[in-house]
């Protein structure tokens, strides 16, 4: 689906096409239904899902709450590891 420029959509418009493409699991509105998850995500992009700032992101990294890999200079953040931190935040009072 392709978008028109917003200036010709009205408010009920943009929200009745994010709708239609967001999926039943509640996925990033620009996944395709038939996409996986992925195994690890980059530290930016760990902050977008979770919502959590940088500098707690690194202090549960450091704290070994979350996991992470390391490719040359890259890190990731295995997906696996920021839904347990979600699951395990949830338990919590």
């Amino acid at each position: 689906m392709r978008f028109r420029p917003y200036s010709t959509l009205h408010r009920d418009d943009v929200v009745a096409q994010y709708e239609a493409m967001i999926t039943p699991n509640n996925r990033h509105p620009a996944a395709r239904p038939d996409e996986q998850e992925p195994l690890a995500v980059r530290i930016k992009e760990a902050c977008r899902l979770t919502g959590i700032g940088r500098s707690k992101l690194y202090e549960l990294i450091a704290s070994g709450e979350i996991e992470i890999v390391k490719i040359g200079a890259m890190t990731l953040v295995p997906f696996e590891s920021l839904k347990g931190l979600v699951e395990r935040a949830k338990r919590c009072p």
